[in-house]
């Protein structure tokens, strides 16, 4: 009744065999269109059918394996939500097509790498890189031997690029054994496979990330098998994930060659991201989605796109509030990945106590991707706690950073991260949680990351007022020293964000603090070092508001009185230079320090040595000046 009422669809009777000796209640459903069924596992034999009937597939939810039936009796509200999220349109993922030609690049010992060759040479294009032992009498003319270095490898599937050093090839002859060409350094090539038998230091940071390079250990001769197996599928053309998408626009990276925002580049463990000047750049082919790098941007410029940051939150609105629709007061959130958390929900639901009635499983892409920002809308949508499930290759450092910062702002016990490999110890850790009330008035996450974190925060926090937080938060304040700044505004001219602004009609320094990132750069510009942080939370409206932090008495123009520079500004100059340098010896001279740019500019202009005179212009010449030299005229 409750699934059928939340989600706006029929309930059938509960059927137990559905795919077996009940499949005619099945096949009756699918013939009639627009049916749902609550299995995933036989999702293959219901789309089988279907064909046979000649109708469209039927939706296959899997609710047994993400733990929609457990100990707890009452799980109507947790059934609800887990149907109403998969009944959720899918959101299109952006791909880019890459295509493999099949030419393969295997390094390794000539008695490792030349059977592999062997292997491979009638599916692929193969070039062996022998690095160590000597080349076989005979060489197999099926494939390429060649010798050298390799200095530099870049790229990834489908578009590797090469640098060798020291070449040597093979010299085709008729009788004896082979001989090589001269060495030779700097040769280029490309491949789109890169196989590495040599059992070295990886040519690439997070390896096995990298797309088409593939690096088994070689003495072991089941997994060199295993990959030579993959490689003779990498032929074809294949769909590439574009994981995240950037507006170069909103990066703080740099500014004016002055350094500032760094934090994607410091955890891409692939070397996707790469510095480009005033912002960062992103090789969508070498990205492996992770989702790092969305998580700590700051300004917005990068964001997961595997789908959308703003398909998680409505993944997590919908959970929410069909749980509350349903008749649930308290759900607790558990966040897992595709593959070692999906797995593990699924032997607990199966074998175990499965998950409690009000934990709400979510499945992400990237679980380094669900940043402080998912954790804080998460609580404000009306969860009691999330957890996070720690899958084996994730990145720690990454997920105990935000979680870290969330906790900040939302207070303590209402997040964890959650490292376990074994389903009755999730099921343990489940059962056993102590929480708090959910919150009385669930927010509707809307507008960016930022914006999200500060309208979470405010609900969870009605009180206000300002919340400390750990090293590297993006959000805070600047905090001036009035006695050392000047009111150069360098720093306005810089701030990526326009947290720092200045007064057209007056010296003034302006500062919003909900759009101040926290990059730095205006640390880093400042030339009287007057500039510092306070890393903090302000939840009072007057963070969305404009603050004076550093303002003075205007200078006014001895000549016409208009306004212009700092007072203070420029008594300082006339103190240094007035009657001491040489371009302001005379009092005349001496009072253009204190006119406006165009006051000064006459004062110069009608001066005795005025910059701008001249002598005589010279009398244009003419034609009947040149005839006037001929001797014929």
């Amino acid at each position: 009744m409750r699934i059928g009422s939340t989600c706006g669809a029929s309930c059938s009777p509960v059927a137990t065999a559905l795919c077996t000796r009940e499949i005619g209640k099945a096949a009756d459903a699918i013939a009639g269109g627009n049916v749902v069924i609550a299995c995933g596992q036989e999702a293959g034999r219901f789309e089988e059918l279907a064909a046979e009937l000649g109708v469209e597939a039927p939706a296959c939810v899997d609710i047994r394996d993400r733990a929609g039936w457990s100990d707890d009796a009452d799980v109507g509200a947790k059934q609800a939500a887990l149907m109403a999220e998969a009944l959720m349109p899918a959101a299109p993922i952006k791909s880019v097509d890459v295509i493999s030609e099949g030419m393969c690049l295997i390094m390794g010992a000539a008695d490792i790498a030349l059977p592999a060759a062997e292997a491979l040479c009638d599916t692929l294009s193969v070039t062996v890189l022998v690095t160590a032992g000597a080349l076989p009498d005979v060489p197999d003319s099926r494939f390429d031997v060649i010798i050298g270095d390799l200095k530099k490898a870049s790229g990834a599937f489908g578009g590797f690029q090469l640098r060798i050093d020291a070449l040597q090839q093979v010299e085709p002859g008729g009788r004896g054994a082979p001989r090589m060409s001269a060495p030779r350094d700097g040769a280029q090539s490309e491949c789109d496979i890169l196989l590495d038998l040599t059992g070295a230091t990886p040519l690439f940071p997070a390896y096995e990330k990298r797309e088409g390079y593939l690096r088994p250990d070689p003495g072991s001769q089941p997994a060199v098998q295993a990959a030579l197996l993959s490689a003779v599928q990498m032929v074809g053309t294949f769909e590439k994930p574009l994981y995240v998408a950037f507006e170069e626009s909103l990066c703080a990276h740099s500014r004016a060659e002055q350094p500032a925002c760094s934090r994607c580049l410091n955890v891409c463990p692939t070397g996707a991201i790469t510095s480009a000047g005033d912002h960062v750049a992103i090789d969508p082919m070498i990205c492996a989605g992770c989702g790092a790098c969305s998580a700590l941007c700051p300004s917005g410029a990068i964001s997961y796109d595997a789908p959308s940051v703003d398909e998680v939150f409505r993944r997590m609105e919908t959970l929410a509030r069909t749980y509350r629709d349903a008749g649930g007061t308290a759900p607790r959130l558990l966040v897992y990945d595709a593959s070692h958390g999906a797995e593990m929900i699924r032997l607990a639901a199966r074998f175990g106590r499965g998950l409690p009635a009000d934990v709400i499983p979510l499945e992400v892409s990237a679980l380094s991707g669900f940043g402080h920002a998912e954790m804080m809308a998460a609580l404000a949508l009306g969860f009691v706690a999330v957890d996070l499930l720690l899958a084996p290759r994730a990145d720690r450092d990454v997920i105990e950073r935000e979680q870290t910062l969330a906790s900040a702002m939302c207070g303590e016990g209402k997040l964890r991260i959650l490292d376990l490999n074994d389903p009755d110890q999730l099921s343990d850790a489940l059962y056993g949680q102590a929480v708090s009330p959910a919150i009385a008035e669930p927010i509707l996450p809307m507008g960016s990351r930022r914006q999200i974190t500060r309208m979470a925060a405010k609900a969870l926090a009605p009180e206000g007022g300002a919340l400390p937080l750990p090293e590297g938060a993006p959000y805070g304040a600047v905090l001036v020293d009035t006695d050392a700044c000047t009111l150069c505004l360098s720093c306005v001219s810089l701030c990526p964000s326009g947290a720092l602004v200045d007064n057209e009609d007056m010296p003034q320094l302006r500062f919003q603090e909900d759009a101040c990132l926290q990059c730095g750069l205006c640390a880093n510009i400042c030339p009287e070092d007057a500039i510092t942080y306070e890393l903090r939370m302000n939840l009072d409206d007057s963070a969305l508001q404009q603050q004076v932090l550093n303002e003075e008495e205007p200078a006014a123009c001895i000549e016409c009185g208009a306004l212009f520079g700092v007072k203070s500004a420029i008594d300082n100059i006339m103190e240094k230079l007035a009657g001491k340098h040489p371009a302001f010896a005379s009092s005349d001279q001496a009072r253009m320090i204190q006119m406006c740019d165009n006051c000064r500019v006459q004062a110069q202009f009608h001066s005795e040595n005025s910059p701008f005179a001249g002598g005589e212009r010279p009398r244009v010449r003419t034609t009947a000046d040149y005839l006037s030299k001929r001797k014929d005229h």
